[in-house]
């Protein structure tokens, strides 16, 4: 058991749809166990400028439907340094703050390792918070959920007016170096194709399979393409198509839309049971690991290990995919 009485939680990097259901469960599950509750604003950010607020259970009331971060989040490059490091410490210490609670991606995690390399006093959790789906010893992440069912509802739109002109629409979704959402919501959608950066894209055989649509009677088309896929993003996708065939092709750039939104069911139930562990695990003396869901089982990961890129891309998706898109 550990001697910790007060808790700081921060949200850090890109803001993710049930982040605010993390921190409730967080808090009120810190308050419950008898501890004391510090939020810090704006992350590492506020970190290293004591911008913290004590929290109690009516802080995070009203906040479950929420999108977004009630405590901000900002990209702090000063954590990166030793200068950084050792001011964040001197806050947590001048806070009497034993142990750090930061939910967000890679950046975040790197940055909450290498500050518990240096300052092994404060016990730090990570609880995964990104769109992208793309830590490390987990099979979900916080904001994936939602930012799939908000990209799935604009393509069911979408179709709607491709099918009504005939037109080919070319989608892109976010996933800079993972390609989780775009396979994801491609399935869902019924894309006749989806472009990741996990696989090389042949953009032949994509206007074949277009023509073989259209010769069949299809009236519209929809191609999904992560934004770090190598064709070159949509717009690059979008002109070979219309060059090559004549199809009347139009882009749509989901973007930052992707972000924001209420969480889901499934976001809002990932969200409290991780906050809930991360405080319970801190209790039971865990420390410098990431909060994750492995194979339906709940599992704390070294950070070390959380921080490293691995490719989750299931194969039986990418088999779906092409066999359901003839």
């Amino acid at each position: 058991m550990s001697n910790i009485k007060r808790i700081g939680v921060l949200t850090s990097g890109g803001d993710a749809s049930g982040m605010n259901p993390a921190i409730r469960s967080v808090v009120r599950t810190a308050i419950a166990s008898g501890l004391e509750v510090f939020g810090i604003k704006e992350g590492y950010h506020g970190l290293i400028n004591n911008n913290m607020i004590k929290m109690d259970a009516g802080s995070v009331g009203g906040i479950i439907n929420q999108g977004g971060t009630i405590l901000y989040s900002a990209r702090e490059p000063r954590m990166q340094t030793e200068e950084g490091m050792q001011q964040a410490y001197n806050n947590l210490k001048a806070n009497n703050i034993d142990a750090l609670v930061v939910i967000g991606g890679d950046g975040t995690y790197t940055g909450a390792l290498n500050f518990s390399k240096k300052y092994p006093d404060i016990s730090v959790i990570g609880i995964p918070g990104t769109i992208d789906n793309d830590i490390a010893g987990t099979d979900y992440t916080i904001g994936y959920d939602t930012a799939v069912n908000v990209a799935m509802e604009a393509i069911d739109k979408l179709r709607d007016t491709a099918t009504s002109h005939g037109r080919c629409f070319v989608v892109e979704v976010m996933g800079r170096h993972a390609g989780y959402i775009a396979l994801e919501v491609g399935i869902a959608s019924g894309a006749e194709d989806v472009l990741i950066p996990e696989t090389p894209t042949d953009l032949e055989s994509i206007i074949t399979k277009l023509q073989n649509a259209k010769q069949r009677g299809k009236k519209s088309s929809i191609v999904v393409v992560a934004e770090g896929d190598d064709s070159g993003g949509a717009l690059e996708t979008a002109k070979h198509i219309e060059g090559k065939t004549g199809f009347d092709t139009r882009v749509t750039i989901l973007g930052h839309m992707q972000r924001g939104g209420s969480p889901t069911s499934r976001e809002r139930l990932m969200a409290a049971r991780f906050g809930y562990i991360a405080v319970k695990g801190l209790l039971d003396g865990k420390k410098n690991v990431a909060v994750g869901v492995w194979k339906g089982e709940y599992t704390f990961t070294p950070l070390a290990d959380a921080v490293k890129k691995e490719v989750k891309i299931d194969p039986i998706d990418l088999e779906l995919c092409g066999t359901l898109a003839i």
